[in-house]
């Protein structure tokens, strides 16, 4: 079974789907591989405007890494550098990235969230940036600029869980539908950002990013990322999940 899903639902439109319902997508080695070479193979698409991220399950759009995945402290590392790959493939993905927010977007699943440039969220939607519970980190690269610096550093130092009509208010989502419309929700989106000038929709999101000073911040947590794994505490192995 593939751990993605791949559809066009029209020209200029991608939409990628997680496919781990029994462990809520958590991400393991394998996924993340997938997506590396998913991303590569979209990103090089020129004719791409929009790429959503979805799910197979509304019940998650992604519960952070898979942690009950057994490594050895090496293979540990080379999953971290996977992590690391995967966020700055986010970061610098030319298209439009438009996030499925449903059910739990935990660790990795709410970077994901906060990586995309759009976001529909589901009314399911359990929201948490929860590495500070094993000190990872990660959080103020993306979420800051979002959201702002005294309200990132809440919700990233408690860890506590945000719903949909809170991510709405704190304009972390563009719209709140029901979980099982919220795909729909993002596709539709998706055509009226992909109805207007593509290479000009491409150049105003590198402005963006240019102007936030998001790749600089990514490739900081990043690097502090597989510190924390290689040389720190590092994510737990085979203890379960996020």
């Amino acid at each position: 079974m593939s751990l993605l899903e791949h559809e066009r639902p029209d020209a200029g439109i991608a939409v990628l789907r997680l496919n781990r319902p029994e462990v809520r997508n958590a991400m393991d080695r394998a996924l993340l591989a997938e997506l590396e070479t998913a991303l590569a193979a979209l990103a090089a698409d020129e004719e791409l405007r929009v790429l959503v991220v979805s799910t197979t399950n509304v019940r998650a759009l992604c519960a952070g890494a898979d942690v009950g995945e057994t490594l050895t402290a090496a293979e540990g590392v080379e999953r971290m550098e996977a992590f690391a790959r995967f966020y700055s493939a986010i970061e610098a993905f030319p298209a439009v990235t438009v996030a499925v927010a449903v059910g739990n977007c935990v660790g990795a699943g709410a970077e994901l969230v906060a990586g995309c440039d759009l976001r529909v969220a589901g009314d399911n939607l359990k929201l948490a940036w929860a590495g500070a519970r094993l000190g990872v980190p990660v959080g103020p690269a993306r979420l800051a600029p979002l959201v702002g610096l005294a309200i990132a550093k809440e919700l990233v130092f408690t860890g506590r869980v945000v719903g949909a009509d809170e991510a709405a208010a704190l304009h972390l989502a563009s719209r709140v539908v029901a979980a099982d419309e919220a795909e729909a929700a993002a596709v539709d989106l998706a055509r009226a950002v992909a109805a207007n000038n593509g290479p000009g929709i491409r150049g105003l999101k590198r402005k963006f990013h240019a102007y936030a000073s998001i790749a600089a911040h990514v490739a900081d947590e990043n690097a502090a990322l597989v510190a924390f794994q290689r040389d720190g505490g590092g994510l737990p192995q085979g203890a379960g999940r996020e």
